[in-house]
């Protein structure tokens, strides 16, 4: 059987209104291909947490998933450390 390589984010809860889902903002720095700038890229992913344990504020770790809604395919895996 294959490994699969699941993409990990780490982002900042913004929102945590919504049932067993917290929206986490994910900041990237990348390089424009064709003039090279380097740009800020921000975009928020919405992330299951079956818990609700993480709240507005909170450094996260997300980690892709099967679709578990129609914008739903990460799931929180845990706190950033450090």
């Amino acid at each position: 059987m294959e490994t699969i390589n699941k993409q990990k984010l780490q982002g900042v809860v913004v929102s945590d209104k919504m049932q067993k889902t917290v929206t986490v903002l994910v900041n990237r720095f990348v390089k424009h291909p064709k003039y090279g700038k380097f740009m800020n890229i921000s975009k928020k992913y919405k992330a299951h947490d079956e818990n609700g344990t993480y709240k507005v504020g909170d450094k996260v770790v997300i980690e892709s998933c099967r679709p578990i809604s129609k914008d739903k395919t990460f799931k929180v895996v845990g706190k950033k450390t450090a």
